[in-house]
């Protein structure tokens, strides 16, 4: 059966970045060990950043990014470069939810859906994945397939659809996810990408 989704469920973007930098960065944040999956935020809702600020009402819908203000947390000061990958993109749209994500060895993510992160998505938020560190060991999979991501290499993944990622290695997996608004001129870069 034919897909109806008019764009694949991944696509690689026509961005790097200096791995070495990022991973620099991305170690100098890790300060402690961690049991299995640990979350360093670059870019948080508001009220977490500056916790004078109220709790935004609560959301119908987190998808567009609206229900909140973004800010950039404390870590972010700490990565020049970091900083500056990002500004690629907030450029040109809107940034939200920015992070680094370590997977520790021999560990797993369990197969799941993020339902708003996809193209396809009305109101949809995408989430653009740049590995920083990988090893023989890691796979992440995307509709039962191994996505072959590369370290530096940028990538749209459909998010809303199954997924899960392997750590069968001896090292951390790292990798720094942007979440963005996709506009006119993201949306040109992935449908040129796409084909």
């Amino acid at each position: 059966m034919e897909s109806t989704n008019p764009y694949q469920d991944r696509i690689r973007l026509p961005f790097t970045f200096d791995v070495e930098k990022m991973l620099i960065e991305a170690k100098a944040l890790k300060q402690q060990n961690y049991e299995y999956y640990k979350v360093i935020p670059l870019r948080s809702p508001a009220h977490f950043v500056d916790t004078s600020l109220p709790f935004p009402p609560p959301a119908e819908d987190y998808a567009d990014g609206s229900w909140t203000e973004w800010m950039n947390t404390s870590n972010l000061d700490q990565t020049p470069y970091l900083q500056s990958v990002i500004e690629t993109f907030q450029e040109h749209t809107t940034v939200n939810l920015v992070r680094l994500l370590f997977l520790a060895p021999n560990s797993e993510v369990k197969e799941h859906t993020d339902p708003t992160l996809a193209l396809e998505q009305e109101k949809s938020m995408i989430r653009l994945t740049i590995p920083i560190d990988n090893n023989d060991g890691v796979a992440f999979y995307l509709n039962s397939t191994i996505v072959p991501m590369k370290v530096g290499e940028c990538w749209y993944l459909r998010l809303s659809d199954p997924h899960k990622i392997n750590n069968h290695g001896t090292t951390d997996r790292i990798n720094f996810t942007i979440d963005i608004v996709p506009n006119d001129w993201m949306l040109d870069i992935i449908n040129k990408a796409n084909q």
